[in-house]
């Protein structure tokens, strides 16, 4: 059965029947955790094995597990900092810091891969201006080749875990003010500009390290008047064809406000796959889940089946012989000195 071009979410801790219908629907590929479904590691183990075992291939399962105000599982993980406190250590320890973000992706991803969960949407690559509260620290620096460094290595710390990382959020996120959960952003800059700087590190990272990459809910006024996640221009144009991007595209949450604009959801599904996208993400409202898989009409593509069987994590971890190792031990010691307050929290 090849993996369909939807990516959906749960209500709960464990499936419900309906639940279970709908993700053995073949326009199914995926399903991403939100809080909501975490109670503890064993509690989500025990989700993840049965949405695993209701496919083959198995569905792909996902979680936006960043560090900082995004991290979906907070007991029994070790809390993870934002990548911007370890990022503002680069310029003056550049070595040491890139060190510890390598640490910091590996511990991310190894935690993850013990429960089941295929990847994390990370590394976010936009660039902090100082002008986004909802990126702010999500970002690794300001400096475009700073954050290709240093998601390089967080990258390579995935990797390491046999995560694979899906970038975020293309052409960047970081210039605009307005959250696109709650409405449309419009960016005002020229394209080259944002060639040099925004783009620069998706560019350096997307022929082969990034699995995936997702593009933003922002409309770039000066190249195209659709947001970017619904635009062929900036999938298919520019991160295709000019980039040579050969892995999967994958939606931003399709419920968002700044994606309002192209019509209901299952219009926002319908442009989102014409666009170029491999895979859309429908979460948060269950009815427009039903809506988009009684209208969607979509014929299987083989090679966006490549493109997402390639989001699969490998070589599962076992959760004992992780947090037993030294390696895990070292690793928690590392991250907890960037420790970031643990009331804050960002509900995306």
């Amino acid at each position: 059965m090849t993996l369909g071009p939807l990516m959906v979410d749960v209500l709960g801790l464990e499936l419900s029947e309906q639940e279970r219908e709908i993700l053995q629907h073949p326009l199914v590929g995926g399903v991403i955790l939100f809080s909501r479904n975490y109670e503890s590691p064993e509690q989500v183990s025990a989700l993840t094995e049965s949405i695993r075992a209701l496919r083959d291939p198995h569905l792909i399962i996902s979680v936006d597990h960043e560090g900082g105000r995004v991290q979906r599982f907070r007991k029994g993980f070790t809390r993870l900092p934002p990548v911007g406190a370890l990022g503002k250590h680069y310029m003056q320890h550049p070595k040491l810091t890139l060190e510890h973000v390598e640490i910091s992706g590996w511990l991310m991803a190894a935690e993850l891969r013990t429960v089941g969960v295929d990847f994390s949407f990370a590394p976010v690559l936009d660039l902090d201006y100082g002008v986004s509260e909802i990126i702010g620290d999500r970002a690794f620096h300001r400096d475009p080749e700073a954050v290709s460094s240093l998601a390089y290595a967080y990258i390579q710390g995935m990797k390491r875990a046999w995560m694979p990382a899906v970038g975020k959020h293309f052409p960047g996120h970081g210039a605009v003010e307005i959250d696109s959960h709650l409405g449309l952003p419009v960016d005002s800059r020229y394209f080259e500009d944002m060639l040099q700087a925004d783009m620069l590190p998706f560019s350096r990272l997307c022929h082969s390290e990034l699995a995936g990459i997702m593009p933003a809910h922002i409309v770039y006024e000066q190249s195209d008047d659709l947001p970017a996640g619904f635009s062929p221009f900036w999938i298919k144009e520019i991160l295709r064809d000019r980039l040579g991007f050969q892995g999967a595209v994958l939606s931003d949450d399709l419920s968002m406000e700044g994606a309002a604009v192209i019509g209901d959801s299952l219009a926002r599904a319908e442009a989102a796959l014409s666009a170029g996208c491999d895979m859309v993400l429908v979460c948060n409202n269950p009815e427009s889940v039903v809506q988009v898989i009684d209208g969607l009409k979509i014929i299987d593509d083989p090679v966006r089946h490549m493109r997402l069987v390639r989001l699969h994590g490998r070589h599962s971890i076992n959760r004992d012989d992780l947090f037993a190792s030294e390696q895990w031990k070292q690793a928690a010691k590392t991250v907890l000195n960037y420790a970031p307050d643990p009331e804050l929290e960002l509900s995306l």
